[in-house]
């Protein structure tokens, strides 16, 4: 959407979460969580029970992206189902064969080298808990659902592709540490556009 002279651009942020993908299929259809329900992530963020809720009634799973690594350029796919349950954001997509970088996806994701979901959203309602830090997002505007290689929780991976177990060694707390960085980082510049 372009925006005139003088007009301000909406707040955009990502979070990463929890996947929880079971199976790749032959067609790139896959599913998994992208947003578990009451899990603090390495930003201090909280997704609350139907955050998501007003956001999948006005724009459908048509109006919701499938990226890579939250690039606008980057089209991969079409999300087939996104609906909240008891544990958060279930999503069902299918990448698309004929676009290069979406089968290039489809390998890593069967190799296991590929394995996490983050959301790209503005929020609507939140607040943050001045004691703790955390912020609880109640109303969630989502934008796009990304395959990405680094989830904010670092157990964030895929439990198996076709049978295939998943082979990535666990992330040091330093490593941790230095990743949450950069998601901050990244979310501070975001929110500035």
């Amino acid at each position: 959407m372009l925006q005139r002279f003088g007009d301000t651009l909406p707040e955009r942020e990502m979070k990463f979460a929890p996947v929880d993908l079971k199976s790749v299929e032959a067609d790139g259809t896959f599913s998994g969580y992208a947003s578990i329900f009451g899990e603090v992530d390495l930003g201090q963020d909280l997704v609350m029970p139907g955050a998501f809720s007003d956001s999948l009634d006005a724009r459908g799973v048509q109006g919701v992206k499938l990226l890579f690594q939250h690039d606008p350029n980057e089209p991969i796919g079409i999300w087939l189902d996104l609906h909240e349950d008891a544990r958060g954001l279930f999503a069902r997509g299918r990448l698309m064969p004929e676009v290069t970088r979406a089968r290039e996806v489809l390998s890593l994701m069967r190799a296991g080298a590929l394995d996490g979901l983050s959301i790209g959203f503005r929020t609507v309602q939140g607040r943050t808990d001045p004691a703790s830090g955390v912020r609880r997002l109640d109303k969630i505007d989502l934008w796009e659902i990304s395959v990405v290689t680094f989830p904010m929780l670092p157990e964030a991976r895929v439990d198996a592709v076709k049978r295939r177990k998943a082979h990535s060694p666990a992330l040091s707390s330093l490593m941790q540490r230095r990743l949450a960085g950069k998601f901050r980082h990244a979310a501070r510049v975001l929110r500035t556009v």
